[in-house]
């Protein structure tokens, strides 16, 4: 659809629109529908939603405190009075009693005769791998954050773009360390991906899969266990194989597992597998590293080659929070890549030769997307 300049009237479809917002900004209105019986729930709830947004800074904040002060690990087992909390803590009372309180109305926490425990949401929170650890990280996402508007102007210059080196680097410039502090806040969480990614997979009529990116293998670990029969071959950095060989022997795959060094950027992909899956890849990457990527995995593929893209995404037509918000910033303060649709995906991989683009239904696309195409 064309762009349509600012200072054109409206099309026909969205005058309701305009009109419906005119008359929700209106305070008279506001404060008549808060009385009114039946729109007064709704405005509640809505303003409820609104004064989350305007306050979702402070509670970023608070989560983060609970975080790095392990006050959920602490209160799991048992509930404990606010004075002995801050005395654990070396906090005065009432600031501590002010923390707890706001992590029971984040529902992190529960009160219950004076006594402060860790919540259900809260120790579902500590189950998920690597978000505590994600949570701490954010620490510089909030400093790239800071002034939002010459963020997304492109004025500033990301801290998280220095962080990611390994991402820059691409095997020329990551030193071991570095690409380990990659590879192993990303292998916290990537279990769950996995997981994810493997309900939307059928790996039956697959022979040998090769996971490019792989990182230290934990995807292909879970692989292997669903599919013991499957050739596994992991491709990435020599920086990473390290890593990734410790890992898999301790996981007892050292053996199952066939590691190939390289870097997609400048080399090509190794022949022989009968389907490629890049998990949490593209989205590190711009448009035209990306559509060199697929065209590697298209010539590395025989006829009837399977191509598995799985990571976080946007909505596309439809915006929700975690692929929108949350990612698409994170990677635009990386600087390398973007967020994309499954639709956006899927075209990328047409573009590069690939045929009956699938985009399965996201179990949690807060976790994960799936993109599944296949080489003519």
């Amino acid at each position: 659809m064309a762009d349509v300049p600012m200072d054109s009237p409206p099309p026909r479809g969205r005058r309701g629109q305009g009109w419906l917002n005119r008359l929700a900004a209106s305070p008279g209105f506001q404060r008549w529908a808060a009385r009114f019986p039946f729109t007064r729930r709704h405005v509640r709830a809505e303003g409820e939603a609104i004064f989350d947004l305007v306050a979702g800074f402070a509670h970023s904040q608070v989560l983060r405190a609970l975080i790095e002060l392990d006050l959920l690990v602490f209160l799991r087992d048992d509930a404990l009075p606010a004075r002995t909390i801050a005395a654990r803590l070396s906090m005065p009372e009432d600031r501590a009693e002010i923390l707890l309180r706001a992590g029971v109305a984040l529902g992190l926490l529960r009160l219950k005769g004076g006594r402060y425990q860790t919540s259900t949401r809260g120790a579902a929170l500590l189950g998920v791998p690597g978000l505590p650890q994600m949570i701490r990280h954010h620490e510089i996402l909030y400093r790239d954050l800071s002034d939002p508007v010459a963020f997304f102007r492109g004025d500033t210059e990301t801290e998280l773009a220095r962080f990611w080196p390994y991402v820059f680097g691409a095997g020329t410039g990551a030193s071991p360390d570095e690409a380990a502090r990659y590879s192993q806040l990303m292998a916290d969480s990537q279990g769950l991906v996995a997981q994810d990614a493997l309900d939307q997979i059928d790996l039956r009529r697959v022979d040998h899969l090769m996971d490019v990116g792989g990182g230290t293998g934990v995807f292909l670990s879970q692989v292997a266990a669903a599919a013991p029969a499957l050739d596994l071959t992991l491709f990435d950095l020599p920086q990473v194989m390290p890593a990734a060989r410790d890992a898999l022997a301790q996981a007892g795959l050292a053996d199952r597992i066939t590691l190939a060094e390289g870097s997609f950027k400048t080399d090509p992909l190794p022949g022989g597998a009968d389907a490629i899956s890049l998990i949490r890849v593209l989205y590190d990457h711009d448009d035209a590293q990306v559509a060199q990527l697929l065209s590697k995995c298209f010539d590395a593929l025989p006829k009837g080659g399977r191509l598995i893209i799985s990571e976080p995404m946007t909505g596309g037509e439809a915006p929700h929070r975690a692929g929108d918000v949350y990612f698409a910033l994170y990677c635009m303060a990386m600087r390398t890549g973007r967020a994309r649709s499954q639709h956006r995906i899927a075209g990328l991989a047409q573009a590069a030769g690939f045929i009956q683009p699938a985009t399965p239904r996201a179990r949690r696309p807060f976790v994960t997307s799936t993109v599944l195409a296949t080489r003519p």
